[in-house]
């Protein structure tokens, strides 16, 4: 297939808002290809040369680009910026200029590796020659193979859709159904790489994927905990069971093959660079070749040896000056989890055999120590361990299921977590995804933000769904990060994922990808917020009254931002329904 029939298919997705349309054209496009380019495809659909995992950016500003495109259809840089202020879109610009310039018809092959090429440059005089190879691209193209070419490098692809409306399309190439989405995201949490699930599928069929097994080096969707807020409920549920501490750190996966180590968080961002001092401990106390094991990192009080908040932890998050970072903060990683050793699979493995072998595996040592763990039946033990938990500014307990298996990417009841009350009726916080915010007023001028709109995930229709918004209880450090860490995501228009009623639009829409922790005093009903509201009939020709109203969190306040999370973990919709109920029962 070329380049300018998938740019076809881009402007078809382009212009839907429908997720079964979407499924259906991504479903008519894989079957048209051949495996090479199905990979290939995967990676474009998602703005990318590589998997979400591998640490592969273009690195494009919007500057570089109006370079590029002036020198690809010989303008002058002024002329194509009058252009984009007109536009407002980069790429349209691009294929606006290019229509009175005649272009080729390239292989999706051919432009994806002059696109990889111009991801991985790097050193002294990098910029110049991701210039060229941009430039000599956009010449190449016909107008509407520019208009994504132009877009794909500035991360402006955005499409609306996820990868697990990739999946759902994998499945209708095999059936016209999604009746083989369950085996295919099976497969695709234990090796979330779209070109290698494509690429299988197209090559092999659904018996391709049926024994997929984790790789060192990928990581593997991380197992999720549902929520309980007893030791009485949570013994009631899974019975005798293993007690850990819920650390207040950053989850991470470790994989070690031979002499290389990579971390990675529960969003699949390769943290290697991070924590050095724990790629050297994994080196020393992990006697394996390959592994893959889980734990929590957190940082401590080298002085008094006192565990400190999750924030600090993510200090280490850092590009420059990470050495003295280590010594300044120095961290444990709590492990809890084995998942792959030397050739065999332990996802399947039960809970009990899982840790067994993973207590085998670590060597003594200051880095890497084994978590906490207790297994009870008594309600008593789990209450004093939760109390313990809390005494030592932990987030609380773990609850495991002593047979249970290793459910990758599920939230399921194998695990279960107990946090600490943030008051009487709400135990838990709440993880959202800001999706817009309106301009300040007053003191809030100066911050260029008032509130901010936030949602949750409804993963059965791929949708987030307003519940609140936040604009008190923030300081003002926090509202300048606020404002730092939205100026990349700014878009022009409402993206297709949100759904929220107009009486709630923003100033300024963002993209999906912002997620902040909330705290609240309680979850309430509300008319026009979209989180579990019920439209009823229209009466008489006039608009759909409100049936049911939807959530909303009563007096939110910001806990801290969540990089270690993506939109699709935040809490869904089925959770505030659990989490509303449980407030109910406790008054």
């Amino acid at each position: 297939m070329t380049f300018a029939e998938l740019s076809v298919y881009f402007q078809k997705l382009e212009t839907t808002a429908s997720r079964i349309t979407m499924t259906e054209i991504l479903a008519e496009l894989f079957k048209k290809v051949s495996s090479d380019d199905a990979g290939f495809i995967s990676y474009l659909l998602q703005g990318r040369v590589a998997p979400v995992f591998a640490p592969i950016e273009f690195g494009i500003a919007d500057k570089l680009m109006i370079r590029a495109i002036a020198l690809a259809v010989n303008k002058a840089d002024e002329e194509v910026t009058t252009l984009f202020k007109k536009l407002g879109d980069l790429g349209n610009a691009a294929e606006d200029l290019k229509k009175r310039v005649p272009g080729e018809t390239l292989a999706i092959k051919k432009v994806f590796t002059l696109l990889s090429e111009i991801a991985t440059a790097q050193g002294a005089g990098s910029q110049e020659k991701k210039l060229q190879l941009l430039a000599q691209l956009i010449k190449q193209v016909d107008p509407l193979s520019a208009r994504y070419i132009v877009r794909i490098p500035l991360n402006k692809l955005r499409l609306g859709f996820s990868d697990m409306t990739i999946l759902d399309s994998l499945s209708w190439m095999l059936t016209g159904d999604k009746s083989q989405r369950k085996a295919i995201e099976t497969a695709y949490n234990v090796r979330p790489d779209l070109g290698f699930i494509a690429g299988t599928l197209k090559e092999k069929g659904i018996a391709g994927l049926k024994h997929t097994k984790p790789e060192p080096g990928t990581p593997i969707l991380m197992a999720r905990a549902n929520r309980l807020s007893s030791a009485t409920e949570i013994l009631a549920k899974i019975g005798r069971c293993a007690i850990e501490f819920k650390y207040d750190g950053l989850r991470l996966q470790v994989h070690k093959k031979d002499h290389k180590v990579h971390m990675f968080s529960r969003n699949l961002e390769d943290v290697t660079p991070m924590f050095p001092d724990i790629a050297g401990a994994v080196l020393k106390q992990i006697q394996a070749r390959q592994v893959i094991f889980e734990g929590e990192v957190v940082a401590y009080n080298p002085q008094t040896g006192v565990h400190v908040p999750f924030q600090e932890t993510m200090q280490r998050k850092r590009k420059y000056d990470i050495a003295a970072k280590v010594l300044e903060i120095p961290v444990k990683l709590y492990s809890f989890e084995l998942l792959f050793l030397d050739h065999k699979n332990y996802l399947y493995e039960p809970y009990i055999e899982r840790k067994k072998a993973l207590k085998k595996l670590i060597k003594p040592g200051n880095t890497i120590v084994y978590a906490q763990e207790e297994i009870t039946e008594d309600e008593k033990a789990v209450d004093r361990m939760f109390d313990e938990s809390v005494e030592l500014h932990f987030e609380g307990i773990m609850a495991k299921k002593l047979a249970g298996v290793y459910e990758a990417g599920v939230r399921g009841w194998n695990w279960i977590k107990y946090k600490k009350a943030m008051n009487k009726n709400l135990s838990d916080t709440i993880d959202v995804l800001v999706m817009g915010y309106t301009l300040g007023e007053g003191k809030r001028t100066s911050f260029g933000v008032g509130q901010f709109l936030a949602g949750i995930y409804d993963p059965k229709q791929e949708i987030f769904l307003s519940v609140t918004k936040v604009g008190t209880g923030l300081t003002d450090e926090q509202f300048r990060e606020f404002i730092t860490r939205t100026k990349k995501l700014h878009v022009s228009a409402q993206p297709k994922e949100y759904v929220i009623d107009k009486l709630l639009e923003p100033d300024i829409w963002l993209r999906p990808q912002l997620v902040v922790e909330l705290g609240c005093d309680e979850i309430t009903r509300s008319p026009v917020h979209t989180a579990g509201r019920i439209m009823g009939p229209s009466k008489s020709g006039s608009a759909q009254e409100v049936k049911t109203p939807g959530f909303a969190l009563r007096f939110p306040r910001l806990e801290r931002f969540r990089d270690d999370k993506t939109p699709r973990d935040v809490t869904t919709i089925k959770e505030i329904e659990g989490m509303f109920e449980q407030q109910g029962k406790k008054r």
